[in-house]
């Protein structure tokens, strides 16, 4: 695998995925409302919605974690932005996606390819990322966006290549599937 064949990469990072940041950040609300609780314990009423007072009072500095554990969050949202999840890179006879860390490297021979398409997902926001993932027949690989490739090879395999540049990313694979065919 010399790096004169590689005809495509892309690299996407675990902080970019949406649902990730959507419980990162509901938890970092949480821990600060906690902390701003535990600093004004007096009571509050509201027509719909009664909070009590802070059942720990007698202890100083007590909300003080909640505060630490609020920054704590944001920072490792903010270092998760550096993290890689999937790594997509495209010879000319195959495709290799690397994972985190120590998940296994995924190797597609482009000769068994026998139909490439782009699509989109469904309109959710909360699609969690996931690496060689087997469900239903399809095995996903997901980081963000709302585009994919699917690849279908002779042996029944469906693979979900979910990419930023999916129209890139389809166009180059369909040239390669027409040149190998000649």
């Amino acid at each position: 695998m010399s790096e004169d064949d590689l005809l495509f990469e892309e690299r996407q990072y675990m902080g970019h995925n949406r649902f990730s940041m959507m419980v990162r950040t509901v938890l970092a609300l949480f821990c600060f409302m906690a902390y701003y609780w535990s600093e004004n314990p007096k009571p509050v009423e509201l027509t719909f919605f009664k909070i009590g007072s802070y059942p720990i009072q007698h202890i100083s500095h007590s909300g003080t974690i909640f505060f630490l554990m609020g920054l704590l969050i944001l920072l490792l949202s903010v270092a998760l932005t550096y993290v890689l999840h999937i790594h997509t890179k495209v010879y000319k006879n195959y495709i290799v996606i690397d994972g985190f860390g120590t998940a296994r490297r995924v190797k597609i021979d482009l000769g068994t390819i026998t139909h490439i398409r782009k699509s989109r997902y469904k309109k959710n926001g909360f699609r969690r990322a996931v690496y060689n993932l087997h469900n239903k027949g399809i095995i996903k690989f997901y980081t963000s966006g709302s585009d994919f490739v699917e690849l279908s090879d002779n042996s029944g395999f469906v693979y979900r290549i979910g990419s930023q540049k999916a129209v890139e990313l389809c166009r180059l694979l369909k040239a390669r599937k027409e040149y190998m065919a000649l």
